[in-house]
C-alpha cells in the first residue's frame, strides 16, 4: 500500500497518547493493531485534509474490535488523530 511504508512506525506524544482512551475507550495499542489487519480499508479523508492529508482506516483488532481511525503520515510515521468503534454504516463498508 503506497500510503504506509513497512515497517510501520507510530508517533505518540503528549498531543495524542491516551486521547482516544479518554474519549472512546480505545487504547493506543488497539489503534496500532488495526494497521496490521489484512482486511483493513483505507480511504483519503478529503473533507478533513487541510494542511496535511488525512486518511480513514476501517479495521479489526486482535480481539475482533472493529475500529474507525483517522490518521496522517508525518515523516514516515503514522500519527493517529482519532479512533472509535465503527458505526453500522462503517461496519457494512468494512465487510463490503
Amino acid at each position: 500500500m503506497a500510503i504506509l511504508n513497512k515497517p510501520i512506525e507510530f508517533e505518540w506524544d503528549e498531543g495524542n497518547s491516551g486521547k482516544n482512551w479518554a474519549r472512546h475507550k480505545v487504547s493506543d495499542q488497539e489503534c496500532e493493531e488495526v494497521f496490521f489487519d489484512n482486511n483493513k480499508k483505507i480511504f483519503k479523508d478529503i473533507l478533513h485534509s487541510g494542511k496535511e492529508e488525512r486518511y480513514i482506516l476501517f479495521g479489526n483488532t486482535k480481539k475482533q474490535r472493529l475500529l474507525f481511525i483517522v490518521f496522517t503520515v508525518r515523516n514516515i510515521r503514522v500519527r493517529v488523530i482519532s479512533a472509535r468503534d465503527m458505526n453500522k454504516k462503517e461496519n457494512k463498508l468494512y465487510h463490503g
